[in-house]
C-alpha cells in the first residue's frame, strides 16, 4: 500500500486512546520497578508465588535480569504501538447489504432482515432482537459469515433488529421508561403486525431492557431470550461495581449541558474493568497476518467497538447509580415507569446463554437472572462477552442454541 493510501485509509485509534496509551505506558515502566520491589520485599510481593519467583531469580545476575526485563517490556510496549498502526492502516472496511427498515421511531430503526430470506419458512415465532443501547446494533450483523441476524434469517426465522442510533436532543432527556415505552414497545407491536407474536432475544443491556417491556406485556411475547444479560450487579465484584457508579457518578454534574453521557466516558469504564486489555489484544495483532480472516474479524470488531452510542444522561444515572451502585436489580427493587421488574414473575418460555469467559457481566451476575425465570433453559457459552456473537465459536455456542430454542416455540 502506497503512503497517501494509508494517510487516507487510517481509522481513529481504539478509544479513549489517551487512557489505553497511559496505562500501557504505567504497565511498561512498572516492571523494572516491580522487580525491584520483588527482590527487597516490599509490602505485596511477600506471597507464595512472590517467595517463588524471588527464588528462581537468586542465582541469576542481577543485571542480567534487569536489562532482559527492560528489553521484554520495551518489546511489549513496541507491540502494542505497532498493533495500533497495524490496525488504523488496515485495508478492511465493513460493506454489508443494508437490510429493509420496516419502522422508525426517532433514531431508533426496526430493520428486517427475514424479508430476504428463502421463501420456506421455519417453525417458531419471529424474533426480535433487541441489542445494549452503548454500542451498535450492528455486531449481530457484523461482517460475512460474521451475523446472527442473517444466520437465523437463512435458516429461515422472521428476523427483526431493533438498531439504537446516537440519541437527537429529545432523546437525551428520555429515562428508560421513556425509551420502552416510546421505542421498545412500538417495535413489539410492529413486528406483531407484521409476522405475528415474536420471541423476543436481548443481549447484554439489551436483555434487561427486553426484561421491563415482558412485565408489561407478557401475553404479546412468545418467548424471552437473554444473553450475556447482568442482574446482580455486585455478584463477584461488589466493590469494583460501587467504585464505577461513584466515579462515573463525578462526572455526572458536568454532562447536564451536554445532556449525554459520551462514547468515550463509557469506553474508559469499561477499560477499568480490565486495564490491559487493549495492551494484550493489540499486541496479538501486531503478529497477525494482516491478510487472514481473524485480523478481518479482529478489525471488524475493533471498529465497531469505536463506532459506540452516547447514553441519554438520565439513563445513565438509572443505570450507574442504580445497577452498578445500589444492585436495585437484584434486591428487587428496580422499577420502571412504578412497575417492579421481577424475572420470578415473567413466566414465559425462556433461554439465558451465559457466556464462561465474560469480562464485562460476570458468569454469576448472569446466572443469577437465569435462576430467577421461571422456564429458563440455561446454556453455558464457551465463548466471551462478544465472542458468543461475533467470535469462531459463535455459531455453536450461541446461534445455534438460539434457533434451536426459536424452533422449540412452534404452536
Amino acid at each position: 500500500m502506497k503512503p497517501d493510501r494509508i494517510a487516507l485509509n487510517r481509522r481513529m485509534s481504539p478509544r479513549p486512546f489517551g487512557l489505553h496509551l497511559w496505562m500501557a505506558t504505567v504497565a511498561s515502566a512498572n516492571c523494572l520497578s516491580g522487580l525491584s520491589g520483588l527482590r527487597n520485599g516490599w509490602p505485596g510481593w511477600n506471597g507464595p508465588e512472590a517467595l517463588a519467583l524471588r527464588a528462581r531469580l537468586a542465582g541469576h545476575d542481577d543485571a542480567a535480569v534487569t536489562a532482559a526485563v527492560g528489553r521484554l517490556s520495551a518489546e511489549a510496549y513496541g507491540d502494542f504501538l505497532a498493533g495500533i498502526a497495524a490496525y488504523r492502516n488496515h485495508p478492511y472496511r465493513r460493506d454489508m447489504p443494508e437490510p429493509p427498515v420496516a419502522a422508525s421511531y426517532g433514531t431508533a430503526r426496526l430493520l428486517d432482515y427475514s424479508a430476504p430470506g428463502p421463501a420456506g419458512r421455519s417453525a417458531g415465532p419471529p424474533l426480535l432482537l433487541v441489542p445494549s443501547l452503548v454500542n451498535r446494533g450492528y455486531v449481530l450483523d457484523l461482517m460475512p459469515g460474521v451475523s446472527l441476524a442473517r444466520f437465523l434469517a437463512d435458516a429461515g426465522a422472521p428476523v427483526f433488529l431493533l438498531e439504537w442510533n446516537a440519541p437527537d436532543t429529545e432523546e437525551s432527556g428520555f429515562d428508560l421508561a421513556r425509551l420502552i415505552g416510546e421505542r421498545l414497545l412500538p417495535a413489539l407491536d410492529d413486528v406483531t403486525a407484521r409476522a405475528g407474536r415474536p420471541a423476543v432475544v436481548g443481549y447484554c443491556m439489551g436483555g434487561l431492557l427486553v426484561l421491563s417491556a415482558a412485565r408489561q406485556r407478557l401475553a404479546g411475547m412468545a418467548g424471552l431470550a437473554v444473553l450475556a444479560t447482568p442482574w446482580d450487579f455486585h455478584a463477584e465484584r461488589p466493590e469494583q461495581a460501587r467504585a464505577l457508579a461513584h466515579f462515573a457518578g463525578a462526572w455526572l454534574p458536568a454532562l447536564e449541558a451536554l445532556g449525554q453521557f459520551p462514547v468515550d466516558g463509557l469506553q474508559a469504564l469499561f477499560a477499568v474493568n480490565d486495564p490491559m486489555v487493549a495492551s494484550r489484544k493489540f499486541r496479538a495483532f501486531a503478529r497477525m497476518d494482516p491478510d487472514s480472516g481473524a485480523a478481518r474479524r479482529f478489525v471488524a470488531l475493533e471498529d465497531w467497538l469505536n463506532d459506540g452510542i452516547p447514553l441519554p444522561l438520565p439513563i445513565a444515572r438509572e443505570t450507574l447509580h442504580g445497577w452498578y451502585g445500589d444492585n436495585l436489580t437484584a434486591a428487587g427493587r428496580w422499577t420502571v415507569d412504578g412497575l417492579e421488574i421481577r424475572p420470578e414473575e415473567i413466566d414465559l418460555p425462556a433461554l439465558a446463554i451465559i457466556p464462561d469467559r465474560d469480562r464485562i457481566v460476570p458468569y454469576e451476575s448472569a446466572l443469577a437472572l437465569a435462576r430467577l425465570l421461571p422456564q429458563a433453559e440455561i446454556r453455558i457459552a464457551r465463548a466471551g462477552h462478544i465472542g458468543m456473537m461475533a467470535g469462531r465459536r459463535a455459531e455453536r455456542e450461541t446461534w445455534r442454541p438460539l434457533l434451536a430454542w426459536q424452533r422449540s416455540l412452534a404452536a
